[in-house]
């Protein structure tokens, strides 16, 4: 298959919080997916200054700032 997955983004009609470092090879697609995504009013793009995408996954400082959105997105949107 070759597809974008992005081109079907405005079926998500839920909150959306998406988070990538400013650093990440992946912050143009990240910020694509979130322009597209149109149809939910109550979306977030949470940059994570200086990570690039794998850190996000290990480097502490960065998972730090990585969960505590998440644990923020999801007490308000629970």
């Amino acid at each position: 298959m070759n597809f974008d997955v992005t081109d079907h983004i405005k079926l998500i009609n839920k909150p959306l919080l998406m988070i990538v470092g400013t650093k990440a090879d992946t912050l143009y697609t990240t910020e694509d997916a979130f322009a597209k995504a149109t149809v939910t009013k109550n979306k977030e793009l949470f940059l994570i200054d200086g990570a690039t995408h794998i850190e996000t996954y290990w480097v502490p400082k960065y998972v730090d700032q990585a969960m505590q959105k998440l644990d923020v997105f999801f007490d308000k949107n629970s």
